[in-house]
Formats: C-alpha cells, structure tokens, sequence
C-alpha cells in the first residue's frame, strides 16, 4: 500500500518540525498559486476561477499519491496553451461547451496516465531527451508569452499556438496599441524583475498584483480604457461529470495522449532534480503517472482543467523549506478560503497586470545558455534542439513535440548504426586508437580491430565495410594481411543478421588467407557464435583472454579453451 499511498510513509512520522518547514511553504506556493492560476486560466482561454479551481482538488489528492514531497501540482502556462490550441475551432473560448471540452480534456488525461502508471510504463520519460524538452519548451515558452500580446498592448488579436500567426496579426494591429495598457504591463514587469532580484522572499506576483488593484479602484482606470478581470464567481466548486459525446471523446484523444506525456514529463524531471538535490525521499516514474492522474481525473470532477507540477512553484516550494506534501495540504487551503471569501477583491485586477506575471513566468524556460553549450559538446543534438524549436514555434505544440520525439529516436537509431570503431596500435604495451595516437606501432600482417558496440542488422554493414576498409588500405601500401585480432570486450551481443555477415566474412578471407582471432569476447557473444556455429568454424584455440596474447599466438594455452565451448557464461 505504501507505494501506492506514498503519504502511508512519512505521516506516521510527521513532526513539528516538518510541520515548521511545511506551513510557511505552503502558504507562499498558495499565495502565489492565486494569481497565476488566474492568468494560466487565461492563456487556456478559460473564466479566471477556473484557474483557481485546478490549484484545489488536484493539489490534495497528489499530496496523498505523489512521490515526490516538494512538487507543486496546479495549473501551468505550458499546458494551459496545449489546452487552448487543443480545443481551438472546437468551441469559443470561454463558453460553456469550451468550459465542458476542457474539463473532458483533464478527465481523459488523467485517465490515461493513471492507466500508463498502473501498466509501469514510466520509462516513457526516456523518449524524451533534454534537447527536444529543452527546444519545446522554448518555443512554447515564447508562443505564451506572445499570446499574453492582446493583454499588455490592449488591442484584439486571434491567440494561436503558431508563432508566424500570433506575430502577423499583432502586426497588423500594433497601431491600435492602448498606451496606458502597455505602461501598466511594463511596469508590472519591470516590478516582477526588480523584486525577484532584490527581494526575492516577497512574493512578487501577489505584489503586483495588489498594486494594480489598487490602482484601479483609486485612480479609476477604468475609465481610461484599462480591461479587468470583472466579476469572479465565488464559492467551492461543485461534483459534476463533465457532459460530453463519443465525438468528443474521439476528436480530443490526440490532444488527450499528448498533454498526458508531456504534463508526466514536466512533473517527473522537475520532482527528480529536487529530491536528487535533497536526497531524503526517491521519486518513481509510475508512482508519478498515477499520482498525477488521479489528481487530474478526480481534479475535473470538480472544475479542474489539465494539471501538472509547476517549475517555478516547485522551486520555491523546495526553497521555503517544504518537508512533506502537508504544505502542499496548505496551499490548497489557502485557494479555498480566496474562492469562500476573497473573489469579489480580484474583480478590479488589470488584465495587462496577469500578461505582465505570465510573461516574466515563462521568460525563464527559455534557456539560451545551454544552447550554446550543446553547440560546443554535441552539434548534432543541437541541431535537434533547433528543429524541434522551429517545428514547434511554426507547426504547433503537438507537431512540435511528436517530431522531436521521432527525430531524437532516428538520432539514436542513426548512432547505433555506426558504432565508434579503432584499429589499434602499441604504445609501451598499451593498444592505443592509431587515429588518436599517431605514434601507436601497428603489427605486420596483422589488423587490431576493436568495435565500441553491438554487431545487429543494423551495424553489420558498418562492421564489415570498417573492417575491409582497414585491409584494402593496407594493401595499397604494398602490405599483406595474414590476420584480423578482433579485441571484442566492447562488443555486448550479436544477432542473426551479424552472424551471417560474419560468416560471409570467414568465407571470403579463406580464400584469402586471412585468419579471424577474437580477443576477451564476453560470454553472451561466445554463447551466439557457439550456437551458430562460427566457434568451431573459427577454432577454439583463436579465441583469446586479451589482444596480448591473441598476438603472442599461445592458442588455448591462454585459458580460453575451456570457456570458449561453454554457453550461458556471463562475462
């Protein structure tokens, strides 16, 4: 039960001192959950208090499920435009079926990752490398902050989850800019950058937030064209089941599949790096599947749209001090008594005011340095982190997020192709890369090969072509080659496709006259070459414990004799 019920774990040893650590933690993440909920609630292109209502439930039920003791689970600016752009020409932001879409979106999403939890297929994670999360997540990050243009310019354009979209139509309007819109916006986000650098225990957007309400009320700006929230419904949300068709269902499948993995992903990489960083506590990927979607299935039974951890709330969750997910408990407290009794207060809040706190939020995921870093240690990876940006800003989130998924995999695929491979020469007794080593003498007659992977259908032709390569340039330098020592230890297993290669390998060079020795080849790769038959077709007296003494041609004196016949040794 425990690790299903995490919370079975540490409540029966909860002590005042967590308790010290959990409820100022708690009420921080929850103080500052009241404005952002608000504005992802806008970016999702749903009612403000909707926003509220999916910092509720969701946070109680992983605080009970969740692996991890820091996550701050509740709306998030990433997820929220995967919601808008999902259900963008399905309905008009807003109404009640856009509001019934999008709680279905959250109930099918949940669904699904507490299916994948209870299946164990949180190795999922794995498919998702850091350059394509890192690549989406920019261009998701510059495609919120753009969609926040309608609100800190005070003009109209269509939000879009497509960059040359979104720049295209501001272009068109950005004559029609209200002036005193921008300034607020402005100087919200000179505020919310100014506080985060110089005081940053104060609770940035709850500060600007309560300025711009009172700014308003006292300086009537309304008047002057400024837009507000407007009224907020108050009160606990309801148990409803949201109302949908089997059209629904099929049409936000996709979308429901997508949010499920990337919402997972955000979560579990954000869960990881905190409980690495502390190490009192272990997160597990299936635990986290269910837990979040649990929180979600439940979360939209009660008016949640879909939910995950969020970055920046988990980070100062960790920070001030959370102990368990009794701070998570708080926060969730202090959203039930702003929605009981304090809605009516944010009626005034400026909407440029929630662009403002949006666009400073997402400004931090998009991350330049590593770029440039990953230029300089792995090109080819940041070409991916590139291309999944450019599909992603231009072709839209799920486009973007499939292809970096499939590309990243066809690079992996590509590179278990063409494993690293060495012929190897001497230096004082060591086998060196000749290539690296210029300096590394090389045996006459003899070819030192050495193959940093597996032999499968896949590599056997860069094997072979490697391998011939070798032989051929010898051979124009007027050299004979009598043998090829294959130094197999880096060699983990071979298949079907590569035993045949090699098999049309021994055939050719005994015509030939060259003779294949295996050094240190490790017992699963004994056992195929025994089975196939290779062995014998080789020798057992060619197959050795090392190059060393493959070169001094001892045969089976080198102790390979009474192994190399044996299968199911594991070496």
């Amino acid at each position: 039960m425990k690790s299903w019920i995490p919370a079975l774990e540490w409540l029966p040893r909860y002590s005042r001192r967590d308790l010290a650590g959990d409820l100022p933690a708690g009420l921080t993440v929850g103080v500052m959950l009241i404005p952002q909920g608000m504005a992802y609630a806008m970016i999702a292109g749903l009612p403000v208090v909707y926003g509220l209502y999916a910092a509720l439930i969701p946070q109680v039920v992983y605080a009970f499920l969740g692996s991890s003791r820091q996550l701050a689970v509740g709306p998030v600016a990433m997820d929220s435009l995967l919601v808008a752009s999902g259900l963008a020409g399905m309905a008009v932001s807003g109404s009640d079926r856009y509001i019934a879409l999008a709680l279905l979106l959250a109930l099918m999403m949940g669904a699904i990752q507490l299916l994948l939890g209870t299946l164990r297929m949180g190795f999922l994670a794995q498919f998702l490398s850091r350059p394509v999360i890192s690549g989406f997540t920019s261009a998701a990050a510059l495609i919120i902050g753009l969609n926040q243009l309608p609100s800190v310019l005070g003009i109209r354009i269509e939000r879009s989850a497509q960059l040359h979209m979104l720049l295209g139509d501001a272009i068109r309007h950005i004559s029609e800019v209200h002036l005193p819109t921008l300034a607020m916006a402005v100087a919200g986000i000179a505020l919310l950058f100014a506080l985060r650098r110089l005081a940053p225990r104060i609770p940035g957007s709850l500060a600007v937030v309560t300025l711009g309400i009172l700014a308003v009320h006292f300086g009537d700006l309304g008047a002057i064209g400024i837009r507000v929230v407007g009224t907020i419904p108050s009160g606990l949300p309801g148990f409803a089941l949201p109302a949908f068709t089997l059209e629904d269902v099929t049409a936000l499948a996709p979308m429901a599949a997508t949010l499920a993995l990337i919402a997972f992903m955000e979560a579990y990489s954000v869960a990881r790096a905190v409980s690495q960083k502390r190490g009192d506590h272990e997160v597990d990927a299936d635990q986290e599947l269910r837990a979040l979607g649990a929180a979600n299935l439940l979360g939209s039974l009660f008016g949640a749209y879909p939910t995950t951890g969020g970055f920046s709330r988990t980070a100062v969750n960790d920070r001030a001090g959370a102990m368990t997910g009794v701070s998570a408990l708080v926060s969730a407290c202090v959203i039930a008594l702003t929605l009981t009794f304090l809605t009516p207060l944010f009626s005034q809040l400026p909407q440029a005011v929630l662009g403002a706190i949006i666009m400073v939020a997402v400004s931090g995921l998009i991350d330049i340095r590593y770029v440039g870093r990953l230029f300089r240690s792995h090109r080819e990876e940041a070409v991916l982190l590139l291309l999944t940006f450019l599909l992603t800003a231009f072709g839209g989130m799920v486009v973007g997020i499939a292809s970096g998924v499939a590309m990243g995999l066809i690079l992996t695929l590509y590179r278990s192709t063409r494993p690293h491979a060495a012929e190897l020469g001497t230096i004082a007794g060591i086998y060196r890369n000749v290539d690296r080593f210029p300096d590394a003498v090389t045996s006459e007659g003899c070819i030192i090969v050495r193959y940093d992977g597996p032999l499968h259908y896949a590599s056997q032709a860069h094997f072979k072509d490697f391998v011939s390569g070798l032989i051929d340039r010898r051979r124009q330098r007027g050299e004979s080659v009598s043998r090829v020592v294959l130094h197999a230890e880096s060699i983990p297993y071979l298949d079907a496709s590569s035993t045949d290669m090699l098999g049309a390998l021994l055939d050719d060079w005994a015509t030939e006259g060259i003779q294949l020795e295996v050094a240190g080849a490790i017992g699963p790769v004994r056992d195929a070459l025994k089975r196939t038959g290779l062995m014998d077709r080789i020798g057992a007296h060619h197959f050795h414990t090392g190059v060393e003494a493959a070169l001094d041609g001892d045969g089976p004196a080198d102790g390979m004799q009474g192994i190399a016949t044996q299968t199911g040794v594991k070496r």
